[in-house]
């Protein structure tokens, strides 16, 4: 079987009940993407699927065989960091930073629904939201972070959206 994996083409033979989050540790060595609760619960496990954040914990691999995935890994280089991933080590987003790669992810996703006009349960104006510190908040939601460091979290992504 075959996905498109950060722009690559790559090759495994997982059992059809094999999840995403683990055809990507297991099959392929891209350990970026964490596990934490295997529940859909703290997305840990978000990657973007054809530019969607999706829990990686709750779908099978199978399925996303014909879409484009984006890992952790996918997202900047060593050399070359997306402002995400500068945004958080200057404002110390990642503390521990076993949800970092989740959480960056998710909010790669999210800005991208933003720039696309998408309200949230928090978006004041459904024609025209605004990405407020409430309204990042809500929309990270599905990323918990043991650390408790979403204040910094929520600073490093407003200064990204700005």
């Amino acid at each position: 079987m075959q996905w498109t994996i950060n722009g690559e083409r790559r090759t495994a033979d997982p059992d059809v009940r094999t999840t995403l989050a683990d055809l990507l540790r297991n099959h392929l060595g891209l350990t970026g993407t964490k596990i934490g609760c295997n529940h859909g619960q703290c997305g840990a496990c978000t990657v973007l699927i054809e530019g969607r954040r999706v829990n990686s914990c709750l779908c099978l691999a199978v399925m996303h065989q014909d879409d484009a995935i984006v890992t952790i890994e996918g997202i900047g280089s060593a050399d070359a960091l997306h402002p995400l991933q500068t945004a958080f080590v200057a404002h110390d987003g990642y503390q521990c930073g076993y949800c970092t790669p989740g959480q960056i992810c998710s909010a790669v996703g999210m800005l991208d629904e933003a720039a696309k006009g998408w309200a949230s349960h928090a978006s004041g104006d459904l024609t025209a939201p605004t990405l407020t510190r409430e309204e990042i908040a809500e929309r990270m939601s599905g990323n918990l972070c043991r650390c408790a460091a979403y204040p910094n979290i929520v600073d490093a992504i407003a200064e990204v959206a700005a």
